[in-house]
């Protein structure tokens, strides 16, 4: 179908090895500067690609854009959440808590993947909040106001929906960025911070569950950057 109906199309199949060996595999088929990518449940509104291009044009200096979104659930379009609000410029700190862009609404020059990596494979979930992260500490993000995508969401095959505890990959994402010492003392001690907290949390839940050996790893993790947050501030 895809050769009779879209013979421009270049069509890779691999067996399913989670969604960053997907996009890793396209990044890497692709022959094109500027990368983007539509995740299953995501759709592009028409002028999505050209204004972001356009934007870009005006701002050369950029490796990066994003767009605001729509958020469809079961059917119907529902206001995003002000924790969702989308921002440009320097976002490393806004991208902290939770994931401030979407795969599905970014446009990324490949010279970013060349410098800072591609998709974590070791991540079967939040692997964007960790590409997110490496992004944002060495990248300005530009950003197109109006929403270019429609997010749908409210089904139960979603990734997010998969995982108990999807906080316990972001700590693993913050933890990876904080021991790579590429960070500036700033955003280093924000990324610590946040870390704290997140582990924090997730450890009175598995400790609440019984989880006896995953609450000794997050107390340790925490005991850890606790101590390091001190001779920080010493």
């Amino acid at each position: 179908m895809l050769q009779q109906e879209f013979p421009q199309v270049n069509y890779y199949h691999q067996e399913n090895l989670g969604v960053s060996a997907g996009r890793n595999l396209g990044i890497q088929q692709a022959t094109g500067d500027w990368l983007a990518f539509l995740d299953s449940d995501d759709e592009w509104l028409p002028e999505k690609l050209a204004k972001q291009m356009a934007a870009l044009a005006d701002h050369p200096e950029h490796r990066i854009c994003h767009t605001e979104e729509n958020w469809i659930r079961n059917g119907t379009q529902v206001n995003v959440p002000k924790k969702y609000a989308k921002t440009g410029g320097w976002i490393f700190t806004h991208c902290l808590p939770l994931c401030a862009m979407s795969p599905s609404a970014v446009l990324i020059h490949r010279s970013v993947f060349a410098d800072i990596g591609l998709f974590d494979t070791q991540l079967p979930a939040c692997e964007d909040y960790d590409l997110w992260l490496r992004i944002a500490a060495n990248y300005p993000v530009l950003l197109v106001e109006q929403p270019q995508i429609n997010k749908h969401g409210g089904h139960e095959d979603q990734l997010s929906c998969a995982y108990w505890g999807m906080d316990r990959f972001r700590i693993s994402a913050l933890q990876k960025i904080i021991d790579a010492g590429q960070l500036s003392d700033q955003n280093r001690q924000a990324a610590v911070n946040m870390l704290l907290k997140k582990a924090g949390i997730y450890l009175n839940g598995v400790t609440k569950r019984g989880k006896t050996e995953e609450a000794d790893y997050y107390q340790r993790l925490i005991e850890r950057y606790e101590d390091e947050r001190r001779k920080t501030k010493g």
